[in-house]
């Protein structure tokens, strides 16, 4: 099968052709027809990653297709179901194989190039705001990144749950991305004081809760424009600045600072993924939830494609087309 492998740390990707993976029990075996991208590719590619696979490997972390076979004990799917999969490496490639439980399966009209994309923003997004933050109908919610893959599912997820969703991103383009998106108010963070605004469309009160992929300077100008009992949410740091916590901003208004990692999620409690995913499913089978898809690339331009992604260039999701 072609695939595109990672033959070491930091070094430039290849394509290869290598063995079918090897189908055990309580897996499924997939042909991926299309691939996501995510910011955590690039860094498991550089080393940097929590989790750490041993080079040489094949990187891709959510893939959609066609099942072709399944293990003993798998009941969840058959051959020939359309689904979508996480997994923790492997789905840049023709065929992958996937612990059952990581597998779900596809609404009708979902097409494979947008569910490629779908499980681990829009999962990242529901989880962390519907359950970890505990986000309310008519809350202020702010949303760091807005343009970006995950960024904008928070800011339709945001809004689907009832809040009053403030965009930031950098650049008008991925503002008006953001708004186009239900998002009410839009910040340049290129070009604009965020605290100071923030501050302003919130009639001095400020945000009841934040969603930070990006960490670095955004991180602390939130926390200076948090309402009382406010909880941020850590994202990631596409920045590539890991903040520092000022325990003194958080003692004095009672603000609650969330560290939130989806995939670890997927290992303690996989039914509360079950659960967020079949939820925003029925959100995008209701309309409420519109995917978007900015770039789809062959599978041969891997590496182009993720520097779409380094480069903070694509808004919402990159898709390697298999």
């Amino acid at each position: 099968m072609r695939a595109i492998l990672c033959p070491a740390l930091g070094a430039p990707l290849e394509i290869a052709d290598l063995p079918e993976p090897a189908l055990g029990p309580g897996a499924v075996r997939i042909r991926v027809a299309a691939a996501g991208l995510n910011f955590a590719d690039t860094l498991m590619i550089a080393g940097k990653y929590q989790e750490r696979l041993a080079p040489p490997f094949v990187p891709g972390l959510e893939l959609a297709g066609t099942v072709l076979e399944i293990g003993d004990g798998v009941t969840r799917c058959r051959p020939g179901d359309r689904v979508m999969a996480v997994t923790t490496g492997g789905a840049f490639a023709e065929q992958a194989v996937v612990a059952a439980d990581s597998v779900f399966p596809l609404p009708d009209g979902l097409d494979f190039t947008t569910a490629a994309g779908f499980a681990i923003a829009y999962g990242t997004s529901h989880l962390a705001l519907a359950w970890k933050a505990g986000l309310k109908r008519g809350e202020t919610l702010v949303v760091h990144g807005a343009g970006g893959g995950v960024g904008l599912t928070a800011v339709e997820i945001g809004g689907a749950l009832g809040a009053t969703v403030i965009a930031t991103a950098g650049g008008p383009d991925k503002l008006k991305l953001a708004l186009a998106h239900g998002a009410t108010h839009g910040i340049d963070s290129r070009a604009e004081d965020v605290r100071a605004r923030i501050k302003e469309l919130t009639g001095g009160r400020g945000a009841d809760v934040v969603y930070d992929p990006v960490g670095g300077a955004l991180f602390e100008a939130s926390l200076r424009a948090m309402a009382p009992d406010g909880r941020l949410l850590v994202i990631g740091f596409a920045s590539g600045e890991v903040p520092q916590i000022p325990a003194n901003i958080l003692l004095v208004k009672n603000l609650t600072v969330i560290g939130f990692y989806w995939g670890g999620y997927r290992r303690s409690d996989p039914a509360a993924v079950r659960a967020s995913l079949a939820k925003a499913l029925a959100w995008w089978a209701d309309g409420r939830l519109d995917p978007h898809v900015s770039h789809t690339l062959p599978l041969a331009e891997a590496e182009r494609a993720l520097a779409l992604l380094k480069s903070r260039t694509a808004t919402g999701k990159v898709v390697l087309t298999i």
